[in-house]
């Protein structure tokens, strides 16, 4: 099955915003994607309006960001409150501007990593559950899923493979709530990430793609015929979206540690990337990806 491809605009610029989202929007519609991935850093960065002007044939994608002073486990009352009212602003846009869900490692700021014993794994869990809930009620009301992504031990000590998140999440899950897996982490985290993609299963609503070492997908040392086979396997139609980053990224740039340039510019990673995800629908059997 043929998918959506698209590519996050922290490939470029951050934070995005109404001022610099219409020139990058028509640049990476220029290069071919089908959709884009659009990261809201912060309330009122983004208005739908804008947004939907912009988009031109673009599907829209959305992903929020945990940067510092967002958690919704293992901190103060205030700060979860203002977590959840970002996470709520997330929602909304997601609504107003049609994507199908809003995705992210929505239970800490990234870089965040702490010790834990099994019983303190479980109240961080069911803490979790409790200030999800709410929200995951609100997403299911809009026809949004949050997507809740997994990410690799360096970022965060909370969920760090598909199974953990599959625990942690358990009663949530299709009600407002799936799970984002990103090749990235997967290649980190996961004995096999083909196994890791068939234990998200239905709930997998989102996948992000790049090279093992952050930069575009292709030529690297990732298992792409058996991720591709794997999403098969699930059904998964959504999109392939190409993650990396500039090391000018306002959040989360020093939490993924983007020291140096992973491309000759950021605009031929992009390329690249495309490139090689549309050679691999073009030679496979399946039509992957």
């Amino acid at each position: 099955m043929q998918r959506p491809i698209a590519v996050n605009t922290w490939v470029w610029e951050s934070p995005l915003t109404d001022a610099n989202l219409p020139p990058l929007l028509a640049r990476i519609a220029d290069m071919g994607f089908d959709a884009v991935e659009l990261p809201l850093e912060n309330v009122g960065d983004l208005s739908a309006g804008a947004v939907r002007d912009a988009l031109g044939g673009l599907s829209p994608l959305l992903v929020g960001a945990m940067a510092p002073g967002r958690e919704l486990v293992l901190a103060d009352d205030a700060v979860i409150t203002r977590t959840q009212h970002y996470l709520s602003a997330c929602i909304r846009l997601a609504h107003d501007i049609g994507a199908p869900a809003v995705c992210g490692p929505f239970y800490a700021r990234t870089g965040r990593v702490w010790r834990m014993d099994a019983a303190e794994r479980a109240d961080a869990y069911a803490q979790l559950r409790r200030r999800l809930a709410p929200l995951a009620a609100e997403a299911e009301a809009a026809g949004v899923v949050l997507g809740i992504e997994p990410l690799n031990r360096y970022e965060t000590s909370l969920l760090n493979t598909t199974a953990q998140a599959l625990e942690a999440l358990g009663p949530l899950l299709g009600h407002g709530v799936g799970l984002a897996l990103d090749t990235y982490h997967l290649n980190i985290e996961e004995r096999s990430s083909a196994d890791a993609v068939r234990a998200a299963g239905r709930h997998l609503v989102h996948v992000q793609v790049c090279g093992n070492d952050r930069g575009a997908p292709g030529g690297d040392q990732t298992d792409w015929t058996g991720i591709f086979d794997a999403l098969d396997a699930v059904g998964y139609t959504g999109a392939l979206s190409i993650e990396s980053f500039t090391a000018r990224n306002a959040s989360i740039a020093t939490a993924a540690s983007i020291w140096r340039p992973l491309a000759e510019s950021q605009d031929q990673l992009a390329e690249d990337g495309l490139a090689f995800l549309r050679s691999c629908a073009a030679r496979s059997p399946g039509g992957h990806p």
